[in-house]
C-alpha cells in the first residue's frame, strides 16, 4: 500500500482516476468551484500544480467516489472489513476460528512505531506558506477541510491514549493573527473537547498536532466511527497495510507520514470569532467563539501535497465519505440498538435533519389493531444514540410481507405516506438539542425533533397528481406534485411566526372546509415549488434543512387529545426564515472563469461542465 500520499496520486493517474490541472488557479473561490464542477460529473481527482501564491500542489476529489475509495483501499480492504466486524460481534471469531485468526495478527500489526527522530528533510515553513484555499465567498477566510487534528488525554499522555478527529481549521482571516494564531471549529463532546477539559483543570494548555497528507488512509481514520478499544491511529495503520509512524519535536507529536504538520496550544479559556464557512448543510454555519491555537511551528516535507475537499449543499464528496464509512462498519448499528434493521442518515438533507429507519414489529401480534409499537422504542433508542441524536426528522417503519430499503427515498416515504394515521403515529420532542451548524432551531444547538412512526395495512391510495381541490383554493399558488402523496405550494415571504401561524390556519381552514383530503397526506409551505418539485434532492434538501419540527409542521383539523397532537394532514412550512443562514451560492465571475480550464487544449478538456 501506500507510504505517502505522493504514491496514491502516481498510482491513480496511471490507472485512470487522476488527472493533472497545469494552468494557475486561483486558491480563492476557483479551486473550489472546479472542484465542485468536477466532482458533479462523476469526474477524477485533481492534481493542481500550480497554486497561485504557493509553492505548494494541492490534490482534491480523492475520495469523490466510493469505487475510487475503495480501489486507493483494494489491498486492506476485506481484512479491516473482517476486524470492524469482529469487534461488533466477537462471537463470529468462536464460531469460525480459522477465517478470523489473522486479524489479530493484522491489528498487532498496525500498532504506531515510534522513531527516535523525525524526517532529515522536513523543513519548517510558515501558514502562510500554505495553499489558503477559501470555498465560498462569505467564508470567514482559508479553512484546513481535510485536517487531521492529533490531541493526547492530559491523564495518560502517549499515543495509545490519543484521539485523531477531523475538525476545520480557519488558517487567517477575522481577529487571527497571521502565522501565530489559527481556529479549531469542534464541540466540546468530542474527543479533543474531553481532552481540553483535562487540561484546564490542571491549569495547562492543551498541544496539538494538525497533521494533514499522508497516506489516504489516515485522512479516513479521523472521520471513523469506531468500536470502544479500537483507536484511530490503530485504524490508521490497519487500512493503510503499513503502521503509523510518528516522533516529538519539543514535546509535539510528529506523523512522519504527513505532508504537512502544524503544532500549537490552546490555552483555557481563549477563543476568537471563527466562521463563517460554507457547510455541508448547503449553508453558512454563522461565526461562533471557537478555541483558538496559538502557532508553534509548522512543518512541510519536500514536495508537499495539500489534500483538501468541498462541502456545499449534498451531494458533495463527504457523500461517499459517509458511503465508504458505512461499507466498512457493516452492522455496527444492528448491534448497537436491537430491532433495527437499518437506518440511512439522508445524505441530500445534509446527514444530519433526516433519518430513514427499518426497524422490527414483534408486539403487535398481541395487538387487535397492527400499530406502531415496538417500533417507538426503537426510534428512542435511535434518537439517543452518537450522531444519530442530532437528526430532526425520523421516519421509521417495518417490513410486512414485502422487501423494503431505507436507501430508496421515494418508495420508502411512499410506504410511510400509504400506512400512517395522522391521528396517532407523530411523535414530538420538543425544547431539545440539535446539529450545531443546523440553524433553523430556536437557537445554537436547540430545536426540535419529531418521530413518524408508520406500520400495519395500507390506509390509502396517494395522489400521483396535485388534486383538484387545492388548485381550487384562492390561499394555494403554483401547487406542484413533488412525489405521490406530497404537494409543494408556494408561499409568500415568511416575515415572523405570528404572521405564519395566520397563514397556516388561513390555509388548512380552506382545505377543511373542502372535506377530507386523504391522498395528500403531506403538504409543503416554500419559497419555490417549482424548485421543490423538480428533483427529489431538492425537496429533501430544503424541506428538512429549513423547518424547526415544533414551530414549522402544522396540520388540518390539528387537534391535542390526552397531550398528543393530531390532524389530517401534515403542512410543513419549508420557507426561509429571517434568522437561518444563508444559502451557498456560487460567485459568478469565478463560474465563468473557471470555464478556461474545460475548453479545448486545456487541462480539463473534454470534461461536462
Amino acid at each position: 500500500m501506500y507510504r505517502n500520499l505522493e504514491e496514491c496520486i502516481i498510482d491513480l493517474e496511471k490507472n485512470g482516476h487522476l488527472v493533472r490541472i497545469h494552468e494557475e488557479v486561483d486558491p480563492y473561490l476557483e479551486m473550489a468551484a472546479i472542484h465542485i464542477k468536477v466532482y458533479e460529473s462523476g469526474g477524477p481527482a485533481l492534481l493542481f500544480e500550480n497554486v497561485k501564491g504557493s509553492k505548494f500542489r494541492a490534490v482534491s476529489n480523492l475520495f469523490g467516489t466510493v469505487e475510487r475509495s475503495k480501489y486507493i483501499f483494494r489491498q486492506t480492504w476485506d481484512a479491516v472489513q473482517d476486524v470492524m466486524s469482529l469487534r461488533n460481534d466477537p462471537i463470529k471469531a468462536i464460531k469460525n476460528p480459522f477465517k478470523y485468526m489473522g486479524t489479530g495478527l493484522a491489528a498487532w500489526k498496525a500498532l504506531p512505531l515510534k522513531s527516535d527522530s523525525h524526517p532529515a528533510a522536513l523543513q519548517e515553513i510558515s501558514i502562510s506558506d500554505l495553499p489558503l484555499i477559501q470555498h465560498w465567498p462569505e467564508d470567514g477566510g482559508a479553512f484546513i477541510t481535510l485536517p487531521q487534528v492529533y490531541t493526547e488525554d492530559p491523564d495518560k499522555p502517549g499515543i495509545m491514549n490519543s484521539n485523531l478527529g477531523m475538525y476545520r481549521i480557519q488558517l487567517n482571516g477575522n481577529e487571527y493573527e497571521m502565522n501565530k494564531e489559527i481556529g479549531l471549529h469542534y464541540q466540546i463532546h468530542r474527543g479533543i473537547g474531553v481532552h481540553q477539559d483535562k487540561a484546564v483543570k490542571q491549569g495547562e494548555p492543551l498541544k496539538v498536532s494538525c497533521f494533514v497528507g499522508g497516506p489516504p488512509a489516515h485522512t479516513l481514520s479521523a472521520v471513523m466511527p469506531l468500536p470502544e478499544g479500537l483507536s484511530e491511529i490503530t485504524f490508521a495503520g490497519l487500512l493503510s497495510g503499513r503502521r503509523f509512524h510518528y516522533s516529538y519535536i519539543d514535546g509535539f507529536c510528529i506523523s512522519n507520514d504527513a505532508d504537512f504538520v502544524i503544532t500549537g496550544e490552546i490555552y483555557p479559556g481563549e477563543t476568537k470569532p471563527e466562521g463563517p464557512f460554507g457547510d455541508h448543510l448547503g449553508y453558512y454555519s454563522l461565526t461562533h467563539p471557537f478555541p483558538v491555537m496559538k502557532v508553534h511551528k509548522v512543518y512541510a516535507k519536500p514536495n508537499a501535497i495539500w489534500p483538501f475537499t468541498v462541502v456545499g449543499q449534498p451531494p458533495q464528496e463527504d457523500t461517499a465519505f459517509g458511503q465508504l464509512i458505512h461499507e466498512l462498519t457493516g452492522d455496527a448499528i444492528k448491534q448497537e440498538i436491537p430491532g433495527v434493521k437499518e437506518v440511512h442518515a439522508v445524505d441530500a438533507a445534509g446527514v444530519h435533519p433526516l433519518l430513514f429507519a427499518i426497524g422490527s414489529e414483534r408486539y403487535t401480534p398481541y395487538q387487535q389493531v397492527k400499530q406502531p409499537a415496538e417500533l417507538l422504542t426503537i426510534a428512542n433508542r435511535i434518537l439517543g444514540t452518537g450522531q444519530l441524536s442530532l437528526a430532526k426528522y425520523l421516519f421509521i417503519t417495518a417490513e410486512e410481507n414485502q422487501p423494503l430499503s431505507a436507501h430508496h427515498e421515494v418508495d420508502f416515504l411512499t410506504y410511510i405516506l400509504e400506512r400512517i394515521d395522522l391521528h396517532r403515529d407523530i411523535h414530538f420532542y420538543t425544547q431539545t438539542t440539535i446539529d450545531t451548524l443546523d440553524y433553523s432551531g430556536t437557537g445554537l444547538n436547540s430545536g426540535s425533533k419529531v418521530v413518524f412512526a408508520a406500520f400495519g395495512d395500507k390506509k390509502r391510495e396517494l395522489c400521483t397528481e396535485v388534486p383538484n381541490v387545492l388548485n381550487e383554493l384562492r390561499e394555494v399558488e403554483h401547487a406542484r406534485l413533488v412525489m405521490p402523496g406530497i404537494v409543494a405550494i408556494q408561499g409568500s415571504k415568511f416575515i415572523n411566526y405570528t404572521e405564519a401561524q395566520q397563514e397556516m390556519k388561513d390555509l388548512s381552514d380552506a382545505i377543511q372546509a373542502k372535506g377530507p383530503l386523504p391522498s395528500c397526506p403531506m403538504l409543503i409551505l416554500c419559497d419555490d415549488s417549482q424548485f421543490m418539485s423538480e428533483a427529489i434532492n431538492n425537496f429533501l434538501w430544503a424541506t428538512f434543512t429549513r423547518s424547526n419540527p415544533s414551530h414549522d409542521i402544522y396540520g388540518v383539523n390539528s387537534y391535542y387529545e390526552n397531550k398528543h397532537w393530531a390532524c389530517d394532514n401534515v403542512i410543513i412550512d419549508a420557507r426561509i426564515k429571517p434568522h437561518q443562514a444563508p444559502p451557498l451560492i456560487p460567485d459568478p465571475t469565478v463560474e465563468k472563469n473557471i470555464e478556461r480550464l474545460f475548453v479545448k487544449g486545456a487541462s480539463l478538456e473534454g470534461m461536462r461542465l
